[in-house]
């Protein structure tokens, strides 16, 4: 592991990155213990205090876990999907955030993510992701419900629709989809949604998941891309018109 200590760049940085080379290519294992700070130090010609940030960033992303004693020091962490969840959420909100992603475009990519998850979860979803999604309907269709907890039962019912496919891989591919680009979405369409028309599509889709047919999940979803695509595009006009009438008489 080397880094270049010509480059501006922050050396705890540098030597994070080495690192997470090291273990992503396998030249450092699961539960593998890392070399001691000074050891690290003496490796990078660095100081101690440079060594143990660029272990901070590691920990932060979980690459490692320290333990205490005479046994202790960092040590390769076995990550689980569930554990990284966190940070595709993160990142995928950030993205979207940063970059100027149109609503259009976030909801185009967030449905068609999800359909593909149909067929699977037609045949894969258990009895305890139908009871999530029947009881976040119930949830959805109580008065006084929230707008704020609207969005959250709208992620949890979409979570056990991506769960259900029996694939972390997806789940965790889907996290940033379901649980970063849905609520900006929610929140964007709830003055103009229909709840009732909501709670339909969702009964839709959970019932064509119970009844495993594939082809009816994947009409529900695409139907409730449209409703979300021209709740989203009569927010904006209105919006727009809002502003034009706001705007001075040249």
């Amino acid at each position: 592991m080397k880094i270049d200590s010509a480059n501006p760049a922050d050396l705890s940085a540098q030597i994070a990155a080495a690192i997470r080379d090291a273990i992503v290519e396998g030249r450092l294992i699961v539960d593998e213990r890392l070399p001691s700070e000074a050891e690290l130090s003496e490796q990078f010609a660095v100081s101690r205090p440079t060594v143990r940030e660029a272990l901070k960033r590691l920990a932060a992303q979980s690459l490692i876990r320290t333990q205490r004693g005479a046994t202790g020091g960092a040590f390769v962490n076995r990550i689980s999907f569930e554990e990284a969840y966190a940070q595709q959420i993160t990142t995928s909100t950030l993205l979207l955030s940063m970059n100027a992603v149109s609503f259009e475009t976030a909801c185009e990519a967030r449905f068609c993510l999800e359909r593909a998850c149909a067929a699977l979860s037609a045949q894969r979803r258990t009895a305890d992701h139908l009871a999530t999604m029947r009881a976040e309907i119930h949830r959805q269709g109580q008065p006084g419900l929230t707008d704020e907890a609207f969005c959250a039962s709208d992620v949890a019912l979409h979570r056990a629709l991506v769960d259900g496919a029996g694939n972390p891989v997806l789940s965790y591919q889907l996290a940033g989809a379901v649980e970063a680009m849905q609520p900006l979405m929610n929140m964007i369409t709830f003055t103009a949604r229909d709840r009732a028309r909501i709670v339909e599509l969702h009964t839709a889709i959970t019932d064509a998941l119970e009844a495993v047919d594939a082809d009816a999940v994947t009409n529900a979803l695409a139907a409730l891309e449209l409703e979300t695509q021209a709740l989203a595009q009569s927010v904006f006009m209105a919006r727009s018109n809002k502003s034009e009438r706001a705007a001075p008489a040249s």
